[in-house]
């Protein structure tokens, strides 16, 4: 049996391809695993912020396309980058245990957000990373900032930031975990939708792929990816708001906490609930229906008017 796994060519990518290569080799030692590389919209544009270019699924669509063709079985994705809707016959069959969900502070100079000196420099493209940050520090001059984490790095070494926010664990996977000086309370700044989890996504009706995939299933990440993408399903959210959740399990209930701000964090709503492990979907659902019915409505129809 032989498994093509539909990757994005940057180093983050490949090692997750490669990782979930090796989980499925060491349950199953006889399989073939060929990596095929793909280059994706978001790949190519790196000049502007995701948020303007379409936002989810810039990383997905050309690896979707490749595995409706045949071309691949299966492809690997930062869950956080998976649109909630799929092309039909495609979809999740596996996801795999989080890895670290915060957002980590990287600096050169200095040693935590509070040390930053008034007017400094912060490097990120994201809607939901620059609101938090516009709440906790209003005096900083906050700037896009793409490309992949190596490229971020040498940005910021360079000179052109004095500091920058990264996903804690695209740093970890890449060795670099050390570079990170602070690494944010996922409460006190709270993560993206599914930030940490990898998303398995083949073909549904490839039941020999789906059945050795399976393996890779962790029962507690599927809850809460399932919780807080349900929230994000609700609020339709891609990369043009600022918005994100976070969910943790606590004797034995769900937890799940989340946000969404207008683009100047004037306007922030944010909530949390708990519920049942049994029923993640419906909590997603409900916390994002709280905070509709709090003010986030009138937010997201501006939000989606301006683009």
């Amino acid at each position: 049996m032989k498994i093509r796994i539909g990757t994005r060519k940057s180093k983050l990518a490949l090692w997750q391809a490669n990782f979930v290569a090796n989980k499925l080799k060491e349950h199953f030692p006889d399989l073939e695993i060929e990596l095929v590389k793909i280059t994706t919209k978001g790949d190519k544009i790196l000049d502007v912020p995701l948020a303007k270019v379409g936002g989810k699924g810039l990383f997905v669509k050309e690896i979707e396309e490749a595995m409706l063709r045949n071309e691949i079985d299966i492809a690997v994705h930062s869950l956080k980058d998976v649109p909630t809707f799929f092309p039909k016959g495609l979809g999740l069959i596996a996801i795999t245990k989080r890895e670290d969900p915060r957002d980590a502070f990287v600096s050169v100079k200095y040693n935590s957000l509070e040390e930053l000196p008034k007017g400094a420099i912060v490097g990120t493209s994201s809607l939901r990373r620059k609101v938090q940050l516009k709440l906790k520090r209003p005096d900083l001059q906050i700037k896009d900032l793409r490309g992949n984490v190596d490229t971020r790095l040498r940005k910021l070494e360079e000179g052109q930031y004095d500091a920058i926010i990264l996903a804690y664990a695209g740093l970890k996977r890449l060795d670099l975990a050390k570079k990170a000086k602070q690494i944010f309370d996922p409460l006190e700044f709270i993560p993206a939708v599914a930030q940490g989890f990898l998303g398995i996504e083949a073909r549904l009706n490839d039941e020999k792929t789906k059945e050795i995939v399976s393996v890779l299933n962790d029962e507690e990440s599927l809850i809460r990816a399932t919780a807080e993408r349900s929230f994000l399903k609700t609020l339709e959210g891609g990369c043009q708001v600022p918005l994100g959740a976070y969910t943790e399990i606590k004797d034995k209930k769900l937890h799940i906490t989340g946000f969404v701000s207008d683009l100047e964090a004037k306007r922030f709503y944010r909530e949390t609930l708990e519920g049942s492990i049994d029923y993640p979907e419906e909590l997603g659902k409900s916390l994002a229906e709280k905070l509709l019915s709090k003010g986030a409505r009138e937010v997201l129809d501006e939000i989606y008017k301006q683009g």
